[in-house]
Order: C-alpha cells, then sequence, then structure tokens
C-alpha cells in the first residue's frame, strides 16, 4: 500500500463514528429528561429521571428477553422511532441510553457484585429507591406477559421481585404490592429493602439466561 493509500484508509477509519462519539455525557441525559419531562410541547418520557432510567435499562438487560432498542428507548425518552436515523439531540440522548444499556450489560456479565443501581436521595439523605424501582417496573410492563413467571406469588423465584416491586406504585398511586405480600411492617425493613436490589437483579438475570439465550431451532 502506498503512502497516499494509507493516508487515505487512515482518515476513512477515523471518519467512522461509535456510539460513543453521538452519546451525550450521561450527567446531561439526565437534565435533558427533565426539561424533556417538564415540556407541554414535547411527547413525555415515561422515565422522568436519570435514576429511573437507570433501573428501566436494568430491567431490559436482566429481563426474560432480548428487546429491540426501539421498543424500549422510544417510550422510556419520550422519542420516535424515526430519531433513531438522524444525528440531532434526541440521537445524542438515544446513544447515552444505549451506551448505559451497554456499561450495566458488561457490568452484570464480568463483575456482578460490583452493580450499583443509581438510587436517589431524600432530603434527609436516606436512599430513596422509588424512581429506580419504578423504571424497572415501566420495562417489565411493556412486556409483562413474559414477566408471569416471577410474577407467580406461589413460586419461590417471585422474591426476587419483591425488594424492587415493594417501592411500586400503579397509576393511582397505590402499592403494587398488597399489605400481606410488601414483608414485615417494620421501619427497618421498610428503610432497607432497597439493599437486596444489587443482589436480585444479577440474580433475576441468571434466572432467565437459559430462557433467553436458548438456541434457537
Amino acid at each position: 500500500m502506498t503512502v497516499g493509500n494509507r493516508r487515505k484508509a487512515a482518515r476513512a477509519t477515523k471518519s467512522v463514528k461509535t456510539m460513543a462519539d453521538y452519546a451525550m455525557p450521561f450527567d446531561r441525559l439526565g437534565l435533558w429528561i427533565s426539561e424533556r419531562a417538564r415540556s407541554t410541547s414535547l411527547r413525555r418520557p415515561q422515565a422522568t429521571s436519570l435514576s429511573m432510567l437507570d433501573g428501566a435499562v436494568a430491567a431490559v438487560v436482566a429481563g426474560p428477553i432480548s428487546m429491540n432498542p426501539e421498543e424500549w428507548v422510544c417510550p422510556l425518552l419520550g422519542v420516535d422511532a424515526d430519531a433513531f436515523n438522524h444525528d440531532t439531540e434526541e440521537f445524542s440522548a438515544i446513544a447515552a441510553t444505549l451506551m448505559r444499556h451497554n456499561a450495566i450489560s458488561n457490568t452484570l456479565s464480568t463483575k456482578p457484585e460490583s452493580f450499583e443501581p443509581l438510587f436517589e436521595r431524600k432530603p434527609d439523605g436516606e436512599i430513596d429507591a422509588q424512581p429506580w424501582c419504578m423504571g424497572f417496573y415501566a420495562v417489565m410492563n411493556l412486556r409483562l406477559l413474559t414477566w408471569s413467571r416471577l410474577m407467580n406469588p406461589n413460586i419461590i423465584e417471585h422474591r426476587l421481585l419483591l425488594p424492587i416491586l415493594f417501592h411500586c406504585v400503579d397509576p393511582s398511586g397505590r402499592p403494587v404490592l398488597a399489605p400481606e405480600r410488601r414483608g414485615p411492617g417494620t421501619r427497618s425493613f421498610t428503610q432497607n429493602a432497597w439493599r437486596d436490589i444489587p443482589a436480585v437483579v444479577e440474580a433475576m438475570r441468571q434466572f432467565w439466561m437459559p430462557n433467553r439465550y436458548q438456541k434457537k431451532v
């Protein structure tokens, strides 16, 4: 290869952008989501905070099936599928979301003990796991039938969902879990249920793995 051809090849290689090149910084994504959630003219995102988006992405990674990005990214960010085709700020937000997906997937695959959900904090400094859990639950609701095995309270694996569903409410603001399924009615349990979430997310990923990666005949 001549020097000129090598230079052309190098320029061509440099011109190929990766997802990381398009992605806005993760903290900027949080501001972008908040601004979009407050807008009266744009489609409202299901994820209204960075913590909620983080929980949603974790559900995609640990869930029972692989989902096409458009299926979950569009409702979470409040964008149309066509946003995947244009170099706009919306696509920059999409890219940042997919980068977060890849980061969580890599962590759970290689070093699951280091997985840390992006929980919010209350004014008094205590952990507020509800936004994260509501994001997780939002993705469950996109394919609720596929999650049905874990939704059955009669199987032991149902307990994997309890620390998450414990923090979730329905559209009317009522707890998703009935009182008899919310666990011990103690202040300690209420304050510390979130501590089990990192472990149950990885356990769910392992539970669904045979189903998710089964060989197709």
